[in-house]
């Protein structure tokens, strides 16, 4: 197990001498100090992967040593093992516990029980981190509302009853991508679609809202709690800006929107081998098929969203008109979203 940094806090001089020998010999890397004052300066300054440290250091507490180490950012999880002579140390394990400290041993030290020790506790630091890493990647393959779920449910195993949310949805589409999939090299189509929606993404995280999935090329994208419509088309409003921003180092992919609010059933989706965490209902059909009437760098919403929204001058509903959306009973009232003249003149 070498390649690891040990910290040694001793005020005797030759256990220092004796655990860096024995460490090294084990391909250790060993940084010692004889004082609290001089250990805490290292463990602020160097990267330790686990400390053997002496309940008492020339007068001082080894116990609120091990506290100020623990409450180091780089240390929350480091290993500290504490080391005493004191007859009466199994009166004082609760106290070093306490303080942080995860492993606790005797002296006359026993070389070949301290280095069984010390491994199983950098093997489970190790675990831990990996872990934590796993899971940080895994965060970046789910929206943080499922995220959040998954995390608030996984001690009891249960899953979350499904239930009734008021909601507004917003889905994008790239318009002629299927033709420009056609003539465009694969690489060259998969980068330009990947920036196009990383920023997408990045402007709804940035309204208050969540991305429910991934649409080949679009998003589904929802939004909840207060002014949740109009927070949803101003995010929409940003996207079609910087998709309409015409840089000539990105290739132009002209995009659709469509917005809807209302009512929808949100909750686990799937078998107890695969989960989505998603809604469903007419609400979410109903703003994908608006998303079809949009025309390339238009927003089409419905009625329910300008009722919503109500008077604001940064919002316009301009070109209402009522159309037949197939599934839908009756006529659909639907508006083309604009940013309003104040809103403009504050960007320009």
């Amino acid at each position: 197990m070498g390649g690891y940094t040990i910290g040694v806090v001793d005020d005797d001089q030759s256990i220092r001498d004796l655990l860096t020998t024995f460490l090294e010999d084990e391909n250790y890397r060993v940084i010692t100090a004889g004082n609290c004052s001089d250990a805490l300066t290292l463990a602020r300054k160097h990267r330790f992967d686990a400390f053997l440290m002496d309940i008492e250091i020339n007068g001082d507490s080894g116990i609120e040593l091990c506290r100020k180490i623990r409450s180091l950012t780089a240390h929350e999880h480091t290993p500290i093992i504490c080391i005493t002579g004191r007859q009466d140390y199994p009166d004082i394990l609760l106290s070093a516990f306490d303080a942080g400290a995860d492993d606790f041993i005797g002296k006359p030290i026993n070389l070949v029980s301290l280095l069984a020790r010390l491994k199983s506790q950098l093997q489970k630091t190790d675990y831990f981190h990996k872990l934590e890493r796993a899971k940080q990647m895994l965060r970046r393959y789910l929206s943080p509302r499922v995220a959040d779920i998954a995390e608030a449910y996984s001690e009891s195993g249960s899953v979350p009853v499904p239930e009734e949310r008021q909601v507004a949805i917003c889905f994008t589409d790239i318009r002629g991508f299927t033709a420009m999939s056609e003539s465009m090299d694969p690489s060259r189509l998969f980068a330009s679609l990947s920036g196009h929606l990383r920023r997408q993404v990045e402007l709804v995280y940035k309204y208050g809202g969540y991305v429910d999935k991934f649409n080949g090329d679009g998003i589904m994208a929802v939004f909840d709690g207060p002014a949740m419509v109009e927070r949803c088309c101003r995010s929409a409003l940003s996207i079609m800006a910087e998709a309409c921003g015409h840089n000539p180092e990105e290739d132009t992919l002209p995009i659709g929107i469509g917005i809807h609010t209302g009512r929808v059933m949100m909750g686990n989706i799937g078998s107890s081998q695969h989960l989505d965490y998603s809604i469903i209902g007419a609400t979410v059909n109903l703003a994908a098929r608006l998303c079809g009437y949009a025309q390339p760098e238009s927003i089409i919403v419905s009625g329910a969203v300008r009722d919503a929204v109500g008077k604001n001058e940064d919002l316009l509903f301009l070109e209402p008109r009522d159309v037949h959306v197939r599934g839908v009973s009756g006529g659909v009232q639907i508006f083309r979203l604009l940013l309003g003249k104040k809103a403009r003149g504050r960007l320009s």
